[in-house]
Parts: structure tokens; sequence; C-alpha cells
């Protein structure tokens, strides 16, 4: 049996600004003195001098992006979320979103699988940020296909873009001939009948692995990747809620303002269904290995499969 081939998402976002930058001349990469761990040292390397570090001063990299933004010139500030979304979400909100400028923001080591940085570098909240600001589009890829194909589609896309990148190598789940990535789109990977699984991130992968389980239990479970939260495909959760009835979100992040939420206020306004949310639940993170804080946090495809059993009860 051959090995599953795994890469975070973070290396896909440098990969994909590298191959980006050979295409088109007019994009610029922001970063805040995180370039090797944000893995925009790719293009640094490629493109020297498109490659700004505006050091340990987000705040100011959102303003210098929008700046440029006014120019014409397309700038990808980047930075691990907690600091991108969370110390600049201010200057994100007036300087980029108010004017609704051209930039696109990459967000990497988001999540509670940022691992040993501990609580204060494990961004739970971005989403729910990032969703409050008009106009923002959130791309929240779940494998190396999908992140590049986000970068891609970010650039093509006018206007403010958060995307966000992991730390954790993940299993590659979209690499076959079919994929097509198209912002607003979510991706049916599994048909099923009982519930519909509707996840993101590295989530969709331990979804599928749920999924898997269930079916031993003679439980048929759909699985949809939701990868743009904004703006949300409510025509997929509309579906899913008169298919199944009953939905499960499951996502790396609170589950107070994130994808639970968005699919929530679907359900709430346009169509009945039960709904369970599973993702991290208003507590902080702590410092221990991904693998691990993912387990405890009850995101693995195990810790899944127990809680949609005992909903499905």
């Amino acid at each position: 049996m051959s090995e599953i081939k795994k890469i975070a998402t973070r290396q896909s976002y440098g990969d994909a600004l590298a191959e980006l930058g050979k295409e088109h001349q007019d994009i610029v990469v922001l970063d805040a003195d995180l370039a090797a761990a944000t893995k925009t040292s790719v293009f640094q390397k490629a493109f020297p001098d498109r490659h700004i570090d505006c050091g340990i001063a987000e705040g100011n990299m959102m303003g210098v992006a929008a700046g440029i933004a006014t120019t014409g010139i397309v700038p990808f500030a980047s930075s691990f979320a907690m600091f991108a979304a969370g110390r600049a979400f201010e200057q994100i909100r007036n300087s980029i979103g108010y004017p609704k400028l051209n930039v696109k923001i990459g967000a990497t080591h988001a999540g509670i699988s940022v691992g040993e940085d501990g609580a204060t570098h494990q961004c739970n909240e971005d989403i729910a940020l990032m969703r409050t600001i008009p106009g923002m589009v959130i791309l929240n890829p779940s494998d190396d296909v999908e992140a590049k194909a986000a970068v891609k589609a970010a650039y093509e896309q006018k206007g403010p873009v958060y995307l966000r990148f992991g730390r954790l190598a993940v299993p590659v789940i979209n690499d076959r001939p079919d994929y097509k990535f198209e912002i607003g789109k979510a991706i049916t990977l599994k048909q099923g009948k009982d519930v519909t699984f509707i996840a993101s991130g590295l989530t969709v992968n331990e979804s599928l692995e749920a999924a898997k389980l269930l079916e031993k239990d003679g439980i048929s479970a759909a699985v949809i990747n939701m990868h743009t939260i904004k703006p949300l495909d409510e025509q997929a959760v509309i579906d899913a809620a008169k298919n199944t009835g009953k939905i499960v979100t499951v996502e790396e992040h609170s589950v107070i303002g994130g994808l639970g939420s968005a699919v929530c206020d679907v359900i709430a306004e346009k169509e009945q269904a039960k709904v369970l949310k599973i993702g991290i639940n208003d507590v902080f993170g702590e410092s221990g290995s991904a693998i691990e804080l993912i387990k405890k946090y009850g995101l693995d495809r195990n810790s899944i499969y127990i809680k949609v059993k005992e909903f499905l009860k």
C-alpha cells in the first residue's frame, strides 16, 4: 500500500505564489518577519525585488498593502493568522475592507494544529473576525491541491480575500482529474442519505474518514467540502438539509462565528434541519503536538464518529 502524500498548506501557499509570480508581474508579497514560517521565502528567493519584509509590524504591513493596491499592483500580505486577522483587524477593516481594495491576506498557522506554539498563537477566531467585514472573501482550503487553486482564484478575484492555511502536513485528497475550484461553490466528495458533513480545512479529510467508520455501522453520510466560508454556498446547505435533514459542521475553529455559525444562519432562514457543530468549544488551546491537540479537542475522525453516532440517536 502506497504511503499517503502529506503537505502543509502553508507550503502550498509559498509554492503557489512563486508559480503565480512567473506569470504575473503585478504580484508583490509582503511578510512580517516570518517568511521562513509562512513559506513566502519561496517567492522571496525567486523574486527578491517583489518581496517586502515589513518587520514585526502587522498593522503597518496591512497599511502598506493597501497603499500598494491603489497603484494597480496585487499585494499578498502574509503572517500567522493570529497576527494577520487578530492584531491587524482594525487596519484590515478600515484600510482594506472599507475602500474595497484588492489586497490578498495570506494567513498561515491557523487553528489548534499550530501545536507547540500554544494558545497565544492558535488562532481559532480568525474566520469569525473576517466574516464581519463587508465584502471580504474567506477561503479555507483542505489540502495542497486546493490551497494552490485558492491562491490562484484569490489573485483573479477583485477585492479583499482572506486565505487560511495550516502548519501541519495534511493528506492530499483532491488530486483527481475532475477537481475544480470555484469561489463560493462547495464540492460534494461523498453522497449519503442519513447525515451530511459540511467541513473545511484539515477537517475535510477527518470527516471523510469518519464517514467511512459510520458506513460500517450502516449509516450513510454525505461529505461536503465547504472551502469558501464567505460567500457561503447556501444552495449546498439547503440541499443538504432537504436530502438528509441532519447536518454536522466540522471546523478547526471556534464553534462561535465560523463555518458552523454560517451554516446555521442559512438553516434558520431558509430550510429546517438539525445541526451539530463540531469545533473548538469556547475555550483557549494549549501547548502540545498538533496530532495530540486535534484528538484532545475532538477534531480527529474517531472523535467525530463518536459525536455523530450520539447525534443520530
